[in-house]
């Protein structure tokens, strides 16, 4: 049975061993099948580039999906068919976000999160913060809920020099370079935490939930699906400059 989240699994072509890593949606979230699987390759070697090696190494995975939907109901793929509903993109989107952050600050030292190409740039401490952060405001508002951030203790345990409101929308590059962090644990304590308020949420939502205008100080006013679809583009964003932060990182 495969855990929730990034699994590596290996797929045989040609003789050789390819480690992939497979994501997997949380389980016991009340979701209609079928759940999405996230089979990421780790490379394709220069070998590997013609049409019918790429073919066969993506019916490997498909291959591997299948066997993996007939082991476990509760997981399913894309490819398979099926009604998919608003609330299993939304779980779907956030956990990818939640895996792109894992693995940007797994490992990392204090001096690696606060470290900056130049004086303007932003730290991946900086960055997993805002976009945690974003995530939590911009979700607790559309659920009428407290933030995680305040709720459940991550201010004190932060124990940052800024506003218990402060998002990080706007900062300077001192406020950048405040946002030291001890830990990469903290940051993910911190991301898993409003992840799963973000998902005890967004699993109950329906089409007519996502078309209800949240903010009409815009215009045209903001529904709850635009609302979230901007939070995911938002972490998105900065997970991927945080992931690209840790690659230079690596080759220092």
């Amino acid at each position: 049975m495969l855990k929730a989240g990034t699994n590596t699994i290996a797929l045989q072509h040609e003789g050789r061993e390819r480690p992939y890593d497979l994501h997997v949606p949380p389980s016991g979230l009340d979701l209609q099948t079928p759940r999405v699987l996230q089979i990421h390759g780790r490379g394709i070697n220069p070998e590997l580039s013609d049409r019918n090696s790429v073919q066969s190494v993506a019916e490997g995975a498909g291959t591997l999906a299948a066997e993996l939907a007939a082991s476990d109901e509760s997981v399913s793929c894309l490819m398979k068919g099926g009604s998919v509903s608003p609330a299993d993109l939304l779980v779907e989107a956030f956990s990818r976000i939640q895996h792109i952050v894992h693995r940007a600050v797994e490992g990392l030292t204090p001096d690696q999160l606060a470290f900056r190409l130049d004086g303007e740039a932003n730290s991946i401490a900086w960055l997993v913060w805002h976009l945690t952060r974003i995530q939590d405001n911009h979700v607790a508002e559309a659920a009428g809920a407290e933030e995680v951030w305040t709720s459940d203790g991550w201010k004190a345990r932060f124990a940052l020099p800024l506003p218990a409101s402060d998002t990080g929308y706007g900062h300077s590059s001192n406020d950048v370079a405040a946002v030291q962090i001890e830990s990469p644990e903290l940051l993910t304590g911190y991301h898993d935490a409003v992840y799963e308020h973000t998902l005890r949420y967004v699993k109950g939502l329906s089409q007519p939930d996502l078309e209800r205008i949240i903010d009409e100080s815009w215009d045209p006013p903001v529904s709850l699906g635009v609302r979230l679809v901007s939070v995911i583009a938002d972490d998105l964003q900065h997970a991927g400059q945080a992931a690209f932060v840790r690659g230079i990182l690596s080759q220092r």
